[in-house]
């Protein structure tokens, strides 16, 4: 099997690759064929899993906005940003009957949420261009051979060609066909990887998942497996979702970066686009053997003054109502609580802070309960979540780290160690924030190199 261009992966960098590439080729008036090598037995499996089944295919801010949420090397990613911009991205999907809608934040979605309508143009976008896509093709091997590739194919055979664009996906969610062997190739050609990690992952805090059945990994230290069963902890606070709340990170018990917004509890631990934001460095820093907390402040429109007078006058008026008469202690208190927080947030609220309550056994026997409201209040603006760890790859939404960007051109993504080999998407050492950021990176990045590769494959001085 020969071809002039292969791209070894069918998601979305390798798909907009072999579409940038067959464009050009055909608008040259070229003959020259790209196929895409897809070991899955559908192509851009991810995508669709990709924001909840949603897809956030991209994100409308222009660079500067763009560019302050690309956690790595968004230098390099500028030149792949400019040569298909979110606006021409927007364009390209309206031309192939993809209609999108702008959300909050400046995240563009697919009218029908479905991200099966992004697959459906990536797909047909390819196609109306001759590119030739090959499922169940799973590549076992890669070298160079006379000028240009060799590639061996796992179930038998092999497959030549003068230009290799490499687009397999880092190593999250390796059920989509994402287990990183693009790494171990670009590897052998001798470009350095800068150390792996999950990105946008769910963070553990101690106490949420069942300690006996958490387990070591020497590869991804204080990784938790997301199926680790919780704990009773975990079981009062899954579910819980905060709005417009202030988070802190801490970092061996110093602030380490401040967001607001909004954040979820969820059977992998604390999430949301907060969680996410910090995924990243509470992630790494664990990775390397640091302390890292999340310090959530539920009232950050308030001074603590200001709160603690709060919290003492609608104490104050529940005593008085007549209905409280009867009520227990505990159970005025869970009224306060309920006008301060989210119901389904109490629970979990107080089985960690215990010290809201104070017992006194009288000698008459009986148990005297008193609510400290000011540790309601203390703790309202400082509940301390440390972390215990990680979810892993299994289900982090991107893989940080990657192939390091100095041993590529940033204006073609072709590789400065082995001429004719293009690397992008996921592969590369650039990650982002949740938003959009990542999968129109993607797109960028395969945009980049399909058309440089095809453009080298053409200039006169092509092999």
């Amino acid at each position: 099997m020969k071809s002039d261009i292969v791209v070894v992966g069918g998601g979305a960098s390798g798909l907009m690759a072999a579409y940038a590439a067959a464009d050009f080729l055909v608008r040259s008036g070229s003959d020259a064929q790209v196929l895409v090598l897809e070991k899955m037995p559908r192509p851009a499996r991810k995508i669709m899993i990709s924001g909840k089944g949603r897809c956030n295919f991209t994100n409308l801010k222009d660079w500067n906005g763009f560019s302050s949420h690309v956690r790595a090397n968004s230098n390099a990613l500028r030149p792949a940003f400019y040569n298909l911009t979110p606006e021409a991205l927007t364009e390209f999907f309206s031309a192939y009957g993809m209609r999108w809608v702008v959300e909050r934040g400046d995240r563009a979605f697919p009218e029908s949420h479905h991200a099966s309508d992004v697959v459906d143009a990536l797909v047909n976008a390819c196609l109306s261009r001759g590119v030739k896509i090959l499922c169940e093709q799973e590549v076992s091997s890669v070298e160079r051979k006379d000028g240009g590739f060799s590639l061996k194919l796992a179930g038998g055979g092999n497959c030549e060609c003068r230009r290799l664009i490499l687009a397999t996906g880092g190593l999250s969610y390796p059920t989509t066909g994402s287990t990183g062997d693009g790494y171990r190739w670009a590897g052998g050609f001798g470009h350095r990887i800068v150390r792996t990690f999950p990105s946008l992952t769910a963070l553990v805090p101690q106490g949420y998942k069942l300690s006996e059945e958490i387990h070591s990994d020497p590869e991804l230290p204080r990784h938790i497996d997301r199926s680790t069963p919780l704990s009773e902890l975990g079981e009062k606070l899954c579910g819980v979702q905060l709005r417009n709340v202030g988070v802190t990170l801490e970092i061996d018990g110093a602030g380490a970066g401040e967001e607001f917004g909004d954040l979820d509890f969820t059977d992998g631990g604390i999430e949301g686009p907060v969680g996410f934001r910090f995924s990243r460095q509470a992630v790494k820093a664990m990775l390397n053997g640091g302390r890292a907390a999340l310090v959530l402040d539920l009232k950050s429109a308030v001074e603590p003054a200001e709160l603690s007078e709060r919290v003492r006058q609608l104490y104050a008026e529940i005593e008085a109502d007549p209905r409280s008469l009867r009520l227990r202690d505990k159970e005025k208190c869970r009224i306060l609580l309920g006008k301060l927080m989210p119901w389904d947030l109490i629970p979990g609220f107080t089985a960690m802070h215990p010290q809201i309550f104070s017992v006194t056994r009288l000698r008459s026997g009986k148990q005297l309960v008193k609510v400290h409201l000011d540790v309601i209040a203390a703790a309202l603006k400082c509940w301390r979540f440390p972390l215990e760890g990680y979810v892993g790859y299994e289900r982090a939404v991107v893989t940080a780290g990657g192939v390091a960007l100095d041993g590529m051109v940033p204006k073609t993504l072709e590789s400065k160690l082995a001429p004719g080999l293009h690397i992008c998407g996921e592969l590369l050492d650039i990650d982002a924030d949740t938003g959009g950021y990542n999968l129109h990176s993607a797109f960028a990045t395969g945009s980049l190199a399909g058309l440089s590769a095809a453009k080298s494959l053409l200039a006169p001085s092509a092999d």
